[in-house]
Order: structure tokens, then C-alpha cells, then sequence
């Protein structure tokens, strides 16, 4: 994975008391057609020729959460998942990448890692993601969330 930089957003409807902001996605300066949540991009990732992980913030001072998008050039919006919880707020820091992660800190005293598989995988839900994970109700993933505490990284 490499971080990409030729990726923006546009906001396309602001925040409202019930809702996140949504954004629409410009690949090379191009409207791709897709929207996702979150306002502010903090940092986008090439998972491979097709595929681009996005994070997003809403720019909600004291409560900030994350959201993750897997994308698709070809498929749009893969899957969606949010970090981050009531009266919680994080920064997104210290990204890094290896062939088929993105490791990076945001909330707690821990090293979040976010591992994406080629193909949709089983998962469990209410068991299978670390606390202050979010996501839609649903058995196939292509994301696996992991947590490891800073003292061990």
C-alpha cells in the first residue's frame, strides 16, 4: 500500500444534527461519482489498482471520530466503519503502511491496524472488531480491524 495524494474530497451536504457530512471523491482532479462520509480527508492509501482506502474526520472539535471507506473504482463504496465514540475525540497520527496494512493512532493509547483482504471474508459481528469499532451490521469484510497497546509496539 502507498499513501496517495492525487485524492480529494468536495463536500456535498454539510452535518446536521442527525447526520455526517458527505463528501464527493475526485480521483486525479476528476469527479469519480462517488460519495462518502466525513468532511476533511485526513489521509488516503492505494490498496491496489482498483482499490483506495480514505480516512475522513468531521471537524467536530472534542468529539472527532474517524471513518474509514474501502473504494472502488469500478464497484464504488466497498465498506464503511467509524471509530470513535461518544464524548471520545482522537487525532489521526503516525500513519504507516506495509504491503497489505495501514497501521496509524487515534484514540486510546494504542496502534491501530487495519488489514484489507483481496476478497470479502467471514465476520462476526458484535465479537469480531476491537471497542470503539462501528460499522453496518453484516457477515463479509474485507477489513480486520486489530489494536495493539503502545507499551508493545
Amino acid at each position: 500500500m502507498q499513501q496517495l495524494s492525487t485524492l480529494s474530497l468536495v463536500e456535498h451536504s454539510r452535518q446536521t444534527e442527525f447526520s455526517q457530512a458527505r463528501s464527493k471523491v475526485y480521483l486525479d482532479d476528476k469527479p469519480s461519482g462517488m460519495i462518502v462520509p466525513g468532511k476533511v480527508l485526513e489521509a488516503a492509501f492505494r490498496v491496489d489498482e482498483d482499490r483506495c482506502l480514505l480516512f475522513t474526520t468531521d471537524d467536530v472539535l472534542f468529539e472527532e471520530s474517524l471513518t474509514i471507506a474501502l473504494i472502488s473504482r469500478e464497484q464504488g463504496v466497498i465498506e464503511v466503519a467509524h471509530l470513535g465514540g461518544e464524548y471520545s475525540s482522537g487525532t489521526f497520527e503516525n500513519a504507516s503502511t506495509d504491503r497489505e496494512s495501514v497501521h496509524f493512532q487515534f484514540i486510546d493509547d494504542v496502534r491501530w491496524t487495519i488489514k484489507i483482504s483481496k476478497s470479502p471474508h467471514l465476520r462476526i459481528p458484535f465479537l469480531s472488531d476491537p471497542r470503539g469499532v462501528k460499522r453496518s451490521s453484516g457477515l463479509k469484510t474485507h477489513m480486520t480491524f486489530l489494536t495493539y497497546p503502545m507499551s508493545e509496539v
